[in-house]
């Protein structure tokens, strides 16, 4: 039986390398638009959001810092689910306002 299972496994060392680098770039691409990534120790959000609902939003991270060149916006929405927002959107920019004034007031 364990000789069948050697004989199914590609007998070219080359091909299975190329089968393995396809099947990480599949599960790699599988990424939402907006949703970071689970590293620290580089850019968390690979692509951004110009913008969402402010009454979505449960909190907002901005993470300045030498992680990353580009200011990073988090924001954790009332669902659970994490998206990144563009900080140079106009909409982010004042959703980001919002917030400061909010803290400001308190």
């Amino acid at each position: 039986m364990a000789r069948a299972a050697l004989s199914a496994a590609p007998s070219n060392p080359r091909l299975l390398r190329v089968a393995l680098l396809l099947l990480l770039l599949v599960a790699s691409g599988q990424r939402t638009a907006g949703a970071p990534v689970a590293t620290e120790l580089r850019c968390q959000c690979l692509q951004t959001l110009q913008g969402i609902h402010p009454k979505n939003i449960q909190s907002v991270i901005v993470r300045p810092g030498p992680h990353c060149a580009e200011t990073e916006v988090i924001a954790t929405l009332k669902n659970g689910q994490k998206a990144c927002l563009n900080p140079a959107s106009p909409m982010v920019q004042k959703i980001i306002e919002k917030i400061l004034n909010k803290g400001s007031t308190d």
